[in-house]
């Protein structure tokens, strides 16, 4: 059985042959033939309408006297063979000419619904090997950052003059003037809160004196220098994060990388002195607002004198106790800006990409901040601190 299709052609005053088209089936393959000259001012046929007849197993396209040829040829093909990927036939262009093959062979495969057709599932092996490198290339580079940032470390404390000492005042500056008010506000509420729920079981024994006991050592131990934490990884952390992604986006860091800059020692040794400086002052005040919750509800609610709570705390607080929230600060300070300047510095060159690099910086931040807490928790309590 054969169909002929021939395509209409347009009236531009010019007699060129005009496209043929034969489609013919022998036992279940289909034979389409194509030849004459295909230009984009005629139309291009249907597959559906060309192989309405037809159920082939196979398809084959060879050239039969086909002369002049453009993208109109091109799309037929690519056509027929999305008809034949939606249909499950197999699509033969062997006999075409070798440089239309190569053309089309760059053009994706596309369903009739022109999405792309789906790939197999991975296996299991699979996504553990690609979960196995990603992990690993991150492990990389959070290891070679860390050492960048302590050879940058290192050379401050062999040069200080060379370290530029303005730009950390000025992060030290912004690390205060924006965590303060809410640090001030949080501590508090901590302190009332504490107070509050310690208040209502040790009245019931008449120990309600010993809410000073209980408050002062769960701020100075771990509320306080946890709670600023919490607020500069949210704060500062993240504003690390969107400054440093923005500079690589507009290509800044890319700049002082061409001029032989080191990027770690220029943008990102000044923030994490000033964040590893300013953590314990900020744990500290953090501390006293904290006490003062407490000795706020004590008096309100209790009917202990200030000055009473006050020697009661000073009683039980010794210098170890605020020693360690103090030690733990630090730390939590380190973290939260290797997290911010590591997540700004590896960043995608995209607005997207700066969101993303911001929101993995909290959520890094807070991660190690609380691994860190476990971890000093285990070791004070093996020392008997």
């Amino acid at each position: 059985m054969t169909g002929n299709l021939r395509l209409p052609v347009a009236d531009t005053g010019e007699n060129a042959p005009t496209a043929r088209l034969e489609a013919a089936t022998t036992g279940g393959d289909c034979v389409v033939k194509v030849g004459g000259d295909w230009r984009l001012n005629r139309m291009v046929p249907s597959w559906e309408k060309l192989l309405a007849k037809h159920s082939p197993a196979r398809v084959s396209v060879v050239p039969e006297e086909l002369g002049k040829w453009d993208t109109s040829l091109l799309l037929f093909l690519v056509h027929g063979r999305a008809w034949c990927a939606q249909a499950n036939r197999a699509f033969v262009i062997a006999a075409l000419p070798e440089n239309l093959q190569t053309l089309l062979s760059q053009v994706p495969v596309v369903g009739s619904s022109g999405t792309k057709t789906g790939t197999s599932p991975k296996s299991v092996r699979q996504l553990a090997e690609t979960w196995g490198t990603d992990v690993g290339k991150r492990v990389g580079e959070n290891i070679s950052f860390i050492g960048e940032c302590t050879m940058g470390f290192a050379g401050v404390l062999r040069n200080p003059r060379r370290f530029r000492w303005m730009d950390c005042l000025v992060e030290m500056q912004h690390c205060w003037s924006s965590s303060l008010p809410i640090v001030s506000l949080v501590s508090f509420l901590v302190g009332v809160i504490l107070a509050f729920q310690a208040a209502i079981q040790l009245e019931q024994y008449g120990a309600a004196v010993f809410v000073a006991d209980l408050v002062g050592l769960s701020v100075v131990r771990e509320m306080g220098p946890m709670m600023a934490a919490v607020i500069m990884a949210g704060g500062i952390g993240a504003a690390f994060a969107a400054q440093l992604g923005n500079m690589k986006v507009d290509e800044e860091i890319d700049a002082l990388e061409t001029l032989g800059i080191s990027t770690v020692v220029f943008l990102a040794v000044p923030r994490l002195l000033a964040l590893t400086v300013m953590m314990p002052i900020l744990a500290l005040y953090a501390n006293v607002l904290g006490i003062l919750g407490g000795m706020f509800v004590s008096a309100t609610m209790l009917s202990i004198p200030a000055s009473a709570y006050w020697v009661e705390t000073q009683n039980r607080v010794g210098p170890w106790d605020v020693g360690s929230g103090v030690i733990k600060s630090v730390f939590f300070g380190l973290v939260i800006g290797l997290s911010g300047c590591l997540r700004g510095m590896k960043c995608e060159r995209s607005a997207a990409g700066v969101g993303k690099a911001t929101t993995s910086a909290v959520v890094t931040g807070i991660l190690w901040i609380v691994i860190a807490d476990a971890v000093f928790a285990l070791v004070f309590n093996v020392l008997g601190i």
